[in-house]
């Protein structure tokens, strides 16, 4: 089947262009003015709209179990409401257990994702150490398309890897031309913090804040800097959420070590007097770690994010619906962490970003696609609409207007952190591979559609790193 996209506004992280884009089957074929198109075309009118790449969310965790529970959004409804908000692809991630085989969890989130209606692919979560994980991550990168390995700093007592474990994993991920990608809280520090605040009678939702201020993020986020830096890798920090951690990435940034960082559409919005709120289901709602900051903290963000210092945006969509969060109902520890947002994330940023003028259309495009495609070595498969790309896009209404609420969402939670915030810019359509997805407020999707995307390792970034590396003096392993 061929769909021709006529009129529209095609933008891309570089600038945009007024242009047609023909679909021909999964792939584009043509980007131009005025284009033919072979008949039996089906032909959408784009006029007044802005034509983009799908949305990448690099930072999901669909059906995941946490502490007896799982979380209630699985890889199907997850996806099929990405699409509903002009999402095309997510990067989820296996967790294994401590000491359980990185390739027996890849498999079973694999296995769980069969179920997809957009393409998705898996970081890996590395909980432990040892000659066995050491050649995993080895077979994960040659054979399965993976190219990138989490490392939790928090949640101590379960998957938390310390500093040994991590700099083991910083290493291999350099030979391998791996990313290593780091949830950085300083989780022996949030322990004692969690004692500490519960101890004191603090039981509700008011006390996660309190466990978890900033200078815990900060602190992890430049020791994993630190750390990357002597071992000369690169690094990634997922879901940035204050000052304190981005000025370690922007220290690091300056002085021109390769760094990433990734800020969630919720933390640049949202700010933590929901956590004071007299209703305990609509504040344990909103626990998810990191935690939601003040404003001040919001206002640093935007302003990484303007300024190039963090490149994409991402949810952390992991959905506990009430009942699950009661679970934690008289002690905070308790409460399942995650929050909903793969729906909301580009229409939120869009009408806090580019209708504020904080964004250009370009600048949107960038911290919503091509910039995860480009880190995450996908591009330009995805992340740009340009001939011979798959047919991943969005016709992005500028002027469409929706409220946000639990009770439209696609999402499978029965809350939403942004309930009754009014977003004016909005998918009118999304396609997947050149499959539409969703039109004019309807969802067309089928179960196991979406494709698991290979993300072979040796991005751009490493050529840079490599040479660097063999520049600077040896690293203390390399004299050894």
């Amino acid at each position: 089947m061929s769909i021709l996209i006529r009129g529209g506004t095609v933008v891309s992280a570089e600038g945009q262009r007024r242009a047609d884009v023909l679909v021909v089957g999964e792939t584009i074929a043509a980007v131009g003015p005025d284009l033919d198109a072979p008949a039996g075309t089906r032909f959408v009118d784009a006029g007044g709209a802005y034509v983009m790449p799908g949305g990448i969310d690099p930072h999901t965790h669909m059906e995941l179990p946490v502490m007896g529970t799982v979380a209630s959004e699985d890889f199907f409804t997850g996806t099929a409401a990405a699409a509903a908000g002009g999402t095309t692809m997510i990067i989820d991630f296996a967790i294994p257990d401590p000491q359980q085989s990185l390739l027996e969890a890849y498999h079973t989130w694999r296995s769980r994702a069969e179920k997809a209606a957009s393409d998705y692919s898996l970081h890996v979560v590395v909980t432990w150490w040892s000659d066995q994980v050491r050649e995993e991550m080895g077979v994960l990168c040659r054979d399965h398309g993976v190219n990138s390995f989490k490392h939790y700093m928090a949640y101590k007592d379960t998957i938390m890897c310390d500093d040994e474990v991590l700099i083991q994993s910083l290493l291999r991920c350099r030979e391998l031309g791996a990313l290593a990608t780091v949830h950085a809280e300083n989780g022996d520090l949030v322990h004692v913090l969690q004692q500490v605040i519960y101890d004191q009678g603090i039981t509700g939702p008011e006390g996660h804040p309190l466990s978890r201020p900033p200078e815990v993020e900060g602190e992890a986020a430049n020791r994993a800097i630190r750390l990357a830096e002597a071992l000369g890798t690169p690094v990634y920090i997922v879901h940035n959420s204050c000052a304190d951690s981005l000025e370690a990435i922007t220290r690091a940034r300056l002085a021109g070590q390769i760094v990433f960082g990734e800020v969630l559409a919720q933390h640049l919005v949202i700010d933590d007097s929901v956590y004071r709120d007299e209703d305990w289901d609509r504040a344990a709602g909103h626990v998810m770690s990191p935690p939601f900051r003040s404003r001040e903290h919001q206002a640093a963000l935007w302003g990484g994010l303007q300024s190039g210092m963090l490149q994409v945006t991402a949810t952390d969509h992991c959905c506990f619906c009430r009942e699950q969060k009661r679970m934690g109902k008289d002690d905070f520890r308790r409460i399942p962490n995650g929050t909903s947002g793969v729906q909301d994330r580009m229409a939120v940023l869009w009408h806090h970003g580019v209708r504020t003028g904080r964004l250009t259309p370009s600048q949107f495009v960038a911290a919503t696609s091509t910039n995860a495609a480009r880190i995450f070595n996908i591009a330009p498969r995805k992340g740009v609409i340009q001939p011979g790309s798959d047919a991943d896009i969005v016709v992005w209404d500028p002027e469409r207007s929706r409220t946000i609420s639990a009770t439209t969402h696609h999402q499978n939670i029965d809350f939403n952190i942004y309930e009754g915030m009014e977003v004016i810019g909005n998918p009118a359509m999304t396609l997947s591979r050149g499959r539409v997805l969703f039109e004019d407020g309807r969802l067309q999707v089928e179960r196991g559609t979406g494709r698991y995307i290979d993300r072979p390792c040796n991005a751009d970034f490493w050529e840079a790193q490599r040479v660097r590396n063999r520049l600077a003096a040896p690293t203390p392993v390399e004299r050894g």
